[in-house]
């Protein structure tokens, strides 16, 4: 597959926001006699107003990047549309405070996205804010087909592969990362933001974007997992999502309830399954 991990598309043209800024600031030891002066990188966190048509939808918390990605793949792990070909147009625009995210959906879809009642008020990735009921949590389509099995070696390729893809977090050491590999663990698209939510939805949105098959690799995220990080990798289709950190009770109950492979606590040499160990091939296990 391709390759599409390069750096962040430029979405504003030349205006485009900066995604890290530089500041002055006084490291202090606690036995030292002075404080030192020093610079640190910091990620830039920015208020992005998500609009369907003339009507607001979210503001949500986000590094000024892949935008056009984060469109398609938040459209989508938010129910907005079913396909990428139901989006016309993205496009983005300096805001009060801010930047508007404006999505041009086909008409039909615009009238059933208009006749659902649903309002986020962002903080960073929130995803299930405005939600009135429990019943109303969001939960995929079932995926057809069974998936590909993966070998723990691309896994610890791919894991290997991420931190030096990281570019922002290498700056800043502040955002997340979500990336996508191919099944002999090839990173073939990572996109970050201070989100982690937003970071998987912009890697889902690039996934779109590009035609990528889910059955042609597994997901990877540097953060915990969540229910809704499970809940988006199940909208994708993806059958095998790997965390670094830890995944919640209610994320292991929706990898189970999809039929997905959700490995978490991944290091360079282990890894914890907590769903789908059929789909992982062990050293030494014929494919």
């Amino acid at each position: 597959m391709q390759d599409f991990s390069g750096k962040p598309e430029d979405d504003l043209g030349e205006d485009s926001p900066a995604t890290s800024i530089k500041v002055g600031t006084l490291v202090v030891g606690y036995d030292a006699p002075e404080a030192r002066p020093d610079a640190r990188a910091l990620a830039v966190e920015m208020p992005v107003n998500v609009v369907y048509g003339t009507v607001p939808y979210a503001v949500m918390m986000l590094t000024p990047a892949d935008l056009e990605d984060f469109a398609y793949g938040f459209s989508l792990t938010e129910g907005v549309i079913e396909t990428p070909d139901e989006i016309r147009g993205v496009a983005v625009e300096p805001g009060e405070g801010g930047l508007r995210l404006l999505v041009d959906l086909a008409p039909g879809r615009l009238r059933e996205h208009l006749a659902r009642k649903r309002a986020i008020s962002g903080r960073t990735g929130c995803g299930v804010c405005g939600i009135e009921d429990l019943s109303a949590l969001p939960i995929a389509r079932t995926r057809s087909g069974k998936g590909p099995q993966v070998t723990l070696a691309a896994i610890q390729t791919a894991l290997t592969a991420l931190s030096d893809r990281q570019i922002l977090n290498r700056e800043t050491r502040a955002v997340h990362a979500a990336g996508w590999a191919g099944l002999d663990g090839t990173l073939v698209a990572v996109r970050e933001d201070v989100g982690r939510h937003n970071a998987l939805d912009k890697c889902i949105g690039a996934l779109l974007r590009r035609g990528v098959r889910p059955d042609e690799g597994f997901l990877v995220i540097t953060s915990r997992c969540s229910f809704e990080m499970a809940e988006k990798a199940a909208t994708l289709g993806a059958s095998v999502l790997v965390a670094i950190s830890a995944p919640t009770s209610l994320a292991i109950e929706r990898a189970r309830c999809h039929d997905m492979t959700l490995c978490a606590i991944a290091r360079s040499d282990t890894l914890t399954v907590f769903s789908g160990r059929e789909r992982l091939l062990l050293a030494g296990e014929g494919g």
